[in-house]
């Protein structure tokens, strides 16, 4: 029986867990159905598959909204996808390929190691260099650093914000304005504990947290 080739998450909520691709056709999204079912909001209900033609395996991206990505470039329509080869799902997931004939690693890369700041999603608290932030931060200073803080590094842009931020709106009713003084407000809560710039503005395309350790 020939060995099947396996993914292993290296990043997102679900990172060190392990998939086998022992179907034709292996859907990865946010749908109950797939394959690989990812939590992550910025993932497309059915976002990338990948498919076994004649022994090679094809990554599709799926009309994603937030992309699909291999080794670093926008995959649009199929790419074949071949041992070692790192798939990004919408910048907050990353897999890598492990083929048929390569050795399964016993353990992943040690991930990279976090910053000063640090989120509880479950109480919804914010540590900097182990100190709380106190008051808690308010609801929607809270998503949008939680946005932030999961794309590790990655620009998010100001239409994911308002999704996040303010979902089931469409955006309808949210300024420019209404993100920016959100932004400016959480800056401002940060700097209670930290002189640091967390929160980098990526002209003209969104905003980014730098949390390298220091």
């Amino acid at each position: 029986m020939n060995a099947k080739p396996i993914l292993i998450a290296r990043e997102g909520q679900l990172t060190g867990e392990r998939w086998t691709i022992d179907s034709d056709e292996f859907l990865i999204g946010r749908g109950s159905d797939c394959q690989i079912v990812l939590p992550e909001r910025q993932v497309s209900r059915y976002h990338a598959k990948i498919t076994s033609e004649a022994g090679n395996y094809i990554l599709h991206d799926l009309g994603s909204k937030n992309g699909t990505h291999l080794n670093g470039t926008q995959v649009q329509g199929s790419k074949p996808v071949r041992d070692g080869d790192e798939i990004q799902i919408a910048l907050r997931v990353k897999l890598l390929f492990i083929g048929t004939d390569a050795t399964v690693p016993l353990t992943i890369e040690d991930p990279i190691p976090e910053g000063n700041l640090e989120l509880d999603m479950l109480q919804r608290a914010v540590r900097i260099k182990g100190h709380e932030l106190l008051p808690p931060l308010s609801l929607a200073q809270f998503r949008l650093l939680e946005a932030l803080y999961e794309a590790k590094g990655a620009v998010v842009d100001r239409d994911t914000i308002v999704e996040i931020v303010w979902p089931g709106t469409d955006g309808i009713g949210v300024t420019e304005q209404a993100i920016d003084a959100l932004i400016r407000r959480l800056r401002d809560r940060l700097a209670e504990l930290d002189e640091h710039e967390y929160v980098v503005t990526v002209r003209g395309h969104g905003f980014r947290l730098d949390n390298s350790p220091k």
